[in-house]
C-alpha cells in the first residue's frame, strides 16, 4: 500500500476517494430528493445507505489496516516488503488461495457493513 507521510501521520492512497465519497454525502442527498418529485421518502434513501455502507467499510478498511500496522510494529514482527517478497515464491496454488481466501474475507466485510447499515 503506497502512502504519504505527513509528520508521523501515514495518509494512505485511498483517503482522497474516503474524502470525496464524504463530501459527495450532502451534494447526494440533494440530487436525489430534488430528482424525482413522485418518489417517495424511502426510495432515495436507499442509495444514500448505499453510499453510507461504503464510506463505513472504506473507514473499517483503514482502521483495521492502521491498527494492523501498530500490532505489527510493537511486536517487532519482519517488515511487510520482506513477507512480499517471500510470498512471491511460494507456489502459485498457494498464493491463488491466499488471494482468493482475502477477497472473501473483504467481500464478507464489506457485505457486512451493507447489512449492518440497511
Amino acid at each position: 500500500m503506497i502512502s504519504a507521510s505527513i509528520g508521523r501521520l501515514k495518509v494512505p492512497e485511498t483517503a482522497p476517494f474516503f474524502i470525496m465519497l464524504i463530501m459527495l454525502w450532502p451534494v447526494a442527498t440533494r440530487l436525489i430528493s430534488n430528482g424525482d418529485a413522485t418518489a417517495g421518502y424511502v426510495d432515495p434513501s436507499i442509495w444514500l445507505l448505499v453510499l453510507m455502507s461504503v464510506i463505513c467499510f472504506l473507514a473499517l478498511v483503514g482502521l483495521c489496516w492502521w491498527l494492523l500496522d501498530r500490532i505489527w510494529e510493537s511486536l517487532d514482527l519482519p517488515n511487510l516488503k520482506d513477507l512480499v517478497l517471500q510470498f512471491k515464491d511460494l507456489q502459485l496454488c498457494y498464493q491463488l488461495g491466499f488471494f482468493w481466501a482475502s477477497f472473501a474475507l473483504l467481500l464478507l466485510a464489506a457485505v457486512g457493513c451493507l447489512t449492518a447499515i440497511c
